[in-house]
This record gives structure tokens, sequence and C-alpha cells, in this order.
């Protein structure tokens, strides 16, 4: 019976690791996979039907409009993400990557937020930012300010924001490791859901008045 037991750890770290694995973006079965919205005669591969090859261009592998600045006067926090993912660029289909372009305002701020699905790589390409993530139990935060060509990585899932200390306008981009990343903003999540999560949950959860609650929620 001893004997048997570094095989049968061997096998859980295997089906370990292989759980782990699966959760990612699945391994392509072809060399691409362009995303179409019409079925017919069509291949359904990971969440997308496939055109076929022989219609396939270069096109489908061209995504342009980046050098636009993003609007961030639209938003209160003054940032502007452009998430470049497969719903968009369809040429990503089962490549297991997307972009994003994020541009802020003077001390414009993209706030604490998480990727379910991907690890983020994020590079300054002008200005100043503050950037940071927090880990799980005991919640450690690692931060850092990053000045232009500097390169910051975000583990996949953890809650993680940028934010720019300077007067000027900044501009990063970020290469995510999945076609569909997904981004769960806390605060909108927390306080903005629909239907809203229940009252006490929230004045229980944060130790705050239920008049502090009723104004965050209509925040957003």
């Amino acid at each position: 019976m001893v004997k048997g037991i570094p095989y049968l750890v061997t096998f859980a770290i295997l089906a370990l690791a292989f759980s782990f694995a699966s959760a990612y973006d699945p391994s392509p079965l072809q060399d691409f996979c362009v995303a179409i919205n019409n079925t017919d005669s069509a291949v359904f591969v990971n969440g997308k039907f496939c055109k076929h090859p022989a219609t396939v261009t270069a096109n489908d592998f061209f995504f342009s409009r980046l050098n636009i600045p993003g609007n961030t006067a639209a938003n209160k926090l003054g940032s502007s993400v452009n998430l470049v993912n497969v719903d968009k660029f369809l040429g990503l289909n089962t490549l297991g990557i997307s972009l994003a372009c994020i541009d802020f305002a003077p001390y414009g701020l993209n706030p604490p937020h998480t990727h379910p699905r991907g690890t983020e790589l994020l590079v300054v390409i002008e200005g100043t930012l503050l950037v940071g993530f927090v880990t799980s139990n005991p919640n450690k935060l690692f931060t850092k300010v990053l000045n232009k060509g500097d390169v910051f990585v975000f583990p996949i899932g953890l809650i993680h924001f940028q934010f720019n200390i300077r007067e000027t306008n900044a501009l990063a981009f970020s290469g995510l490791s999945s076609q569909n990343p997904g981004v769960i903003t806390i605060a909108n999540t927390v306080f903005g859901s629909n239907p809203l999560i229940n009252l006490d949950v929230l004045i229980k959860a944060f130790q705050l008045d239920k008049s502090v609650v009723d104004y965050l929620q209509k925040q957003f």
C-alpha cells in the first residue's frame, strides 16, 4: 500500500494541473477560425462559428481605429477603455489573446476591476500611471509607478487598477491572455447589479450605514 502512495500523489497532481489548464482558452484545432455570425455550413468552435477557410482574407486578421483617442470626457472617472476582443475582431477566435487601448485624462482612473479569464500585460505609451493589484487572502497590495515604456503584469483574476497621477493625458496598451477575458468592475458590480444586492447584505458586509449604501447604489 505504501508503494502506491507516490503514484496516487502524482496522479492527483496531474489531475489538478489538467483542471487548471482546462480553465483557460482551449488550444486551437486548426491554423485559424475566423468567427462568423452566419451558421450555415459552419463549424462550432470555442463559442463562435468559423468561416470556411477558403473564404478567409487578410482583412479578417486586421483591425484599425486604435489611433483614435478615446472619449475620456464621457466617463466621470476620466478614462476610456477600448477592448478589442473576439466580439470586435473576429480573427482572434481560438487564438487566446485580446488587446485593450486605455486613454486617461489628467488624474483619470481605470477603477479596481478584475478579468476572470485573462492575465493582463500593460505597457505605458505616454504619461505616468500608478498601478497595482491585490492578492487573494491575505490581500497584499503590489503597486508601482510606471512611466513611458514601462511594463507591468496583472495576474489572472486579481483585482487591479491604473491611475494617471499627472496633469497631462496618458495612454497605455494591454495584452490579455484570452480572446474574451471579461471584466468585473468592483464598485459597479457590488452597488449597481441588476437587480440590486439586498441592502442588509451590503450594510453588514461593508459595515456602512443604510444611508451610505443607498447613496452608493444610486451612483451606480
